[in-house]
């Protein structure tokens, strides 16, 4: 399964407050991301990070990375510091990726585009960076934990979620 994500910003202080996350402090917040994740994520599954994976300071990229099933790929954010760019664990690395599952064309990247590759033959384009706050164009989605429950999506659920009028 191919699953995908954005703005877990492990160990960072801010999302606490900006982002209104509901946790009592970093620790538990880190936690319950990872609870999160691996509950929806095996270690055969294909994971996309769409950025902003971690704080400079929070800890070690590997390590954080270890404690999360799937094979990981990041699509580089703002936020995402060299070490985490560099780390080893990462299964690929780039700040763009056009992905096809079954005959869908699916244009990632950390930011929203205004306009995107085939948007025009129906290509839906996943972000992040947004934080669940932007209004989206037709078959573009926020992918990010802010968007879905604080885990990552299938695509599927992506898609089912603009017909039921929000995140799954």
């Amino acid at each position: 399964m191919i699953l995908f994500t954005s703005d877990t910003h492990f160990g960072d202080s801010r999302v606490l407050k900006i982002d209104r996350r509901p946790f009592q402090d970093l620790a538990e917040h880190d936690e319950a991301l990872i609870e999160n994740w691996n509950a929806v994520v095996t270690q055969d599954d294909e994971l996309w990070h769409l950025g902003d994976v971690m704080a400079p300071k929070a800890a070690d990229c590997s390590t954080l990375l270890s404690r999360l099933n799937g094979k990981k790929h990041l699509v580089i954010g703002n936020n995402d510091t060299p070490g985490v760019i560099q780390c080893d664990a990462w299964a690929s690395v780039q700040h763009y990726k056009e992905l096809v599952i079954g005959e869908q064309l699916f244009v990632l990247c950390h930011y929203a585009f205004r306009t995107w590759n085939k948007m025009g033959k129906k290509s839906i384009n996943l972000h992040g960076h947004s934080h669940g706050r932007l209004k989206p164009l037709p078959r573009q989605f926020d992918v990010g934990v802010d968007a879905f429950h604080l885990r990552p999506v299938t695509a599927l659920e992506i898609l089912a979620s603009r017909k039921r009028g929000g995140s799954p």
